[in-house]
């Protein structure tokens, strides 16, 4: 079996091995939190397998108080925004984020945050500079990931093509592959792929909501398109999506449901993960005092800190003072209420090292927002979950956690300290959680590749080959009345139906001519 793996592996990347020069790949990360995070990695990774690799940064929002910045060995070039634009947004997300922890978060708020984004795609076109420096460079390959569609933009600009990372659960956006509404969940339905007829009914109608909604947000750009692009050759942003040689997604079957899959699409959930490190001693000294209890870890996120709601951090510090275990949490201490006494058991960090603490032999629960890069790193050291979701694709992340039996999750509005203390007791007390979370692990760790190496080796293939024109079915270039054989069920209902009309007709002049012969004889 391991010949094999090996044999397999070598299979794989010996193309990319052989691929005698180092291509020159631009990446994007122009939204700030774990979309970064996520970008800075796969940056690093192709840089490390011997690609030259340039990133365009956004550089004012990062959302990421008390991160650590490790030194990049790929060059950065940094964007910044005018301050106007900078305050606007900040202002409109501290709004939303807001809302959110009073349970007010709709899809306008997210409207807010894109148009934001749009206005801000625009700038960045504008800036000749930029714009010119990247053309200068002849990049490649360009990579883009999904949340703001300006970077698609700016690949269509460049005329290069392109790959793109889905950060998100698969579904957020369409961009073609096959989706039988009977077993595959329409994204925010909230519904598993194992639906009965009612959930096949709701699934079906939460379609065209869906469709509506995407059609609001790629009507966001319409302006920038309008003002960039010279009319007659202005992208329509749908059509960008499926021009993407690749689809990278930042998720894995562990976790996702069975879904039917295109060629160009890869799963590589799990880019995040690195080796385990020893935590550092003022978290290791903590954790010892609770012995074989263990200590469960909470972080919620790279934006939750920016607020924090004086009454969800009083019932969490209550909830967490009822548990024999240690609590490691993530919540800027510097903004702690001076009101609330700090629960015993409890230290709280401005920043901690999540995934060592998440692979230290003495955890016993993590309690996340939920978002996809947290869970994968649950799922890796099989750590069972309690989610409490804030916006976006959580709800339907932890939805997957509970259909998957590794975890539960409670609602931000719902969080009372005996509420969240019980749930956090049933997790850690039902072993079934944590055998649900190693199995999980299991399924996600004997992948003959690696995350990284599907990422490598995919690229490196199209970049050989000249793109992933071979990997995209013909149904992109086919016109929507053909792809959905409109045009062959027209033809099957009127061929029937005009010869059954013919039919009748010859029928009708036989019988009148029968009629007029025997009128005849009679005379």
């Amino acid at each position: 079996m391991v010949g094999q793996q090996a044999l397999l592996l070598v299979g794989f990347l010996l193309p990319g091995l052989l691929f005698s020069e180092a291509a020159k790949i631009l990446t994007l990360s122009l939204v700030g939190g774990s979309h970064f995070l996520l970008m800075n990695r796969v940056t690093q990774i192709l840089q490390d397998h011997v690609h030259n690799v340039t990133m365009l940064l956004q550089s004012g929002n990062l959302f990421l108080p008390g991160f650590k910045e490790e030194e990049k060995s790929y060059k950065v070039i940094n964007w910044f925004l005018p301050e106007d634009f900078n305050k606007e947004f900040k202002k409109s997300f501290h709004f939303i984020m807001e809302e959110t922890f009073k349970g007010r978060s709709t899809f306008d708020h997210l409207l807010i945050v894109l148009e934001h984004l749009g206005l801000q795609c625009s700038d960045l076109l504008r800036r000749n500079d930029i714009m010119n420096s990247l053309k200068n460079e002849n990049f490649d390959l360009v990579i883009v990931e999904t949340f703001d569609y300006c970077p698609f933009l700016v690949a269509e600009k460049l005329g290069k093509p392109f790959v793109s990372i889905l950060p998100s659960t698969f579904g957020t956006v369409d961009f073609g592959p096959p989706s039988p509404l009977s077993y595959v969940p329409v994204f925010y339905s909230l519904l598993t792929d194992h639906m009965d007829f009612w959930g096949r009914v709701k699934n079906f109608l939460m379609f065209f909501d869906f469709s509506m909604k995407q059609w609001q947000i790629f009507s966001i750009y319409d302006n920038v398109i309008k003002e960039h692009f010279p009319e007659g050759s202005r992208p329509v942003l749908s059509h960008l999506l499926k021009k993407a040689e690749l689809w990278f997604i930042n998720s894995d079957f562990a976790f996702e449901f069975a879904r039917p899959l295109l060629p160009n699409t890869v799963y590589v959930g799990g880019l995040m993960a690195k080796p385990v490190k020893p935590v550092p001693q003022e978290f290791e000294n903590f954790i010892t005092r609770f012995g074989d209890s263990g200590f469960v870890l909470v972080a919620l996120g790279s934006t939750v800190n920016i607020i924090q709601s004086q009454e969800i951090l009083k019932e969490m510090n209550a909830a967490f003072a009822r548990l024999p275990q240690g609590v490691i949490w993530k919540c800027k201490p510097s903004h702690w209420p001076k009101d609330i006494q700090l629960a015993a058991n409890v230290k709280i960090v401005d920043w901690l090292p999540q995934n060592d603490l998440l692979g230290h032999p003495r955890i016993r629960l993590f309690v996340t927002h939920g978002g996809v890069n947290s869970v994968m790193e649950a799922i890796q050291h099989g750590v069972p979950v309690v989610g409490i979701p804030l916006f976006g694709d959580q709800p339907e992340n932890l939805l997957r956690v509970e259909a998957k039996k590794f975890g539960v999750s409670i609602q931000l509005t719902q969080i009372r300290a005996e509420t969240l203390a019980l749930k956090m007791k049933q997790v850690i007390e039902d072993k079934r959680y944590k055998s649900a979370a190693v199995a999980a692990s299991i399924i996600r760790a004997s992948h003959p590749l690696t995350p990284a190496q599907r990422l490598v080796g995919w690229i490196d293939h199209i970049l050989q080959t000249g793109g992933a024109a071979h990997l995209k079915p013909h149904a992109f270039q086919q016109p929507w009345h053909e792809q959905y054989l409109l045009d062959v069920f027209l033809f099957l209902l009127v061929v029937p139906l005009g010869t059954a009309w013919l039919c009748g007709k010859l029928l009708g002049l036989g019988a009148r001519w029968l009629c007029g012969a025997r009128k005849l004889k009679k005379a």
